[in-house]
């Protein structure tokens, strides 16, 4: 007897269907993305519009709102993306990002743009953002806690070089930059003249980018001084002039930039950000401090830092508005060759009550007297107030 075969339904996904939807109706209400286009439509994007230079019954092609870009960057942000080219590939895989969209085409070039050339009008948009959360008592600045954050910079290792071969690239970037100029003149071809131009566009911008870093060249030299170091041995990069070699979190070395940032303890809002280009955090804390103060019109009662911003210095320098809390430094004593520390055994001592205490313990003689110059051993145990042992003693805490 033979079986028969089951008959069963196999998915289809080459046919061809046609739906009726809009874009409202693909998230659900009180999705994140449509708290955010009603956060960016409450806002006074006054100075996004002063930077547009198409008006309406003028000439030129439409420009893309600044809702929109600005709804995008946002939850993006939220989203953990910080790639313009992710999102442009989000835009169009993503029904959250299509709904801010709204059928508006948006390339990865037009949200670099967008974030590059508005930088001064989103600080003041974080700046109003606040100081709404602090009128509704979010946000109280009982304590602020600040830190940094090592990030890896596009720059590669290789492209650091000294003085020398930056000179020697800038003078080849502005003779080949000349070159080109010079040939894009004398061909009247269209098609060539685009090819030319893209060509010395590319050109230009390399001699611009030599011209960055041979500008910020000083700055590096005195790094190295101030550290004892050969000012000649100062490198900068040839494709990103501000990038910095770092010491990461692995211990390894790479170019990487040191965002600041500056949180409300309470509320976890971010209320102050700079990037640094050094890999220290000595010398942040008072810069931070002024723009948390500029930015929420009062300085914070409460300043908490971690042992990488304490100096004496900026210590000083913020107390004169604030109450800053750190660890305080130890004094800088040579490592002990010792790997392990002494251990007593539990026939040499007996514990009391908890509690802490130091002792000190000092090698006897055979009649219970202390040798003369014996090396001694510090340990923290707990509270010896019944302690009973031949050969410790409590020192004055």
């Amino acid at each position: 007897m033979t079986k028969t075969r089951a008959r069963v339904l196999l998915p289809n996904r080459g046919q061809m269907e046609f739906r009726a939807s809009d874009l409202e109706s693909v998230l659900a209400e009180g999705h994140r993305a449509r708290l955010v286009w009603a956060y960016v439509e409450r806002q006074d994007l006054g100075r996004f519009y002063e930077a547009l230079r198409v008006v309406e019954g003028g000439v030129g092609r439409a420009a893309i709102a600044p809702e929109i870009l600005l709804s995008l960057w946002l939850y993006a942000t939220l989203d953990g993306v910080g790639s313009a080219r992710e999102v442009s590939r989000l835009i169009e895989a993503h029904d959250a990002y299509r709904l801010l969209c709204g059928g508006v085409q948006v390339n990865h070039h037009t949200l670099s743009d967008f974030r590059k050339d508005h930088g001064e009008a989103l600080d003041e948009l974080l700046s109003v953002s606040i100081a709404s959360l602090m009128a509704v008592g979010v946000v109280k600045l009982k304590q602020v806690a600040q830190d940094g954050m090592r990030v890896r910079a596009s720059a590669g290792a290789g492209s650091f070089r000294r003085k020398e071969k930056l000179a020697s690239c800038l003078e080849a970037a502005r003779a080949h930059v000349a070159r080109l100029k010079a040939e894009l003149e004398a061909d009247p071809a269209q098609a060539q003249r685009a090819r030319e131009a893209a060509r010395r566009r590319a050109a230009q911008q390399r001699q611009e980018r030599l011209e960055q870093a041979l500008a910020r060249l000083p700055e590096i030299e005195a790094i190295k001084r101030r550290q004892g170091k050969q000012a000649e041995q100062a490198r900068v990069s040839m494709t990103d002039a501000q990038a910095t070699v770092m010491k990461m979190g692995d211990g390894g070395f790479r170019p990487a930039y040191n965002p600041q940032l500056a949180s409300d303890a309470d509320s976890l809002v971010i209320v102050g950000l700079d990037v640094a280009t050094i890999g220290t955090d000595q010398g942040q804390m008072g810069p931070m401090l002024e723009q948390v103060t500029e930015r929420c019109g009062r300085a914070p009662e409460a300043w908490l830092v971690d042992g990488g911003y304490v100096g004496h210095e900026q210590i000083e320098r913020a107390s004169e508005s604030t109450c800053v809390y750190g660890p305080v430094p130890g004094r800088r004593t040579r490592r002990s060759t010792r790997t392990r520390p002494r251990r007593a055994t539990a026939r040499q001592w007996r514990l009391g009550a908890s509690g802490w205490a130091r002792m000190k313990r000092r090698p006897c003689t055979s009649d219970g007297r202390q040798r003369p110059n014996a090396s001694m051993h510090t340990v923290a145990i707990g509270d010896c107030s019944s302690f009973e042992c031949a050969g410790w003693e409590r020192s004055n805490v």
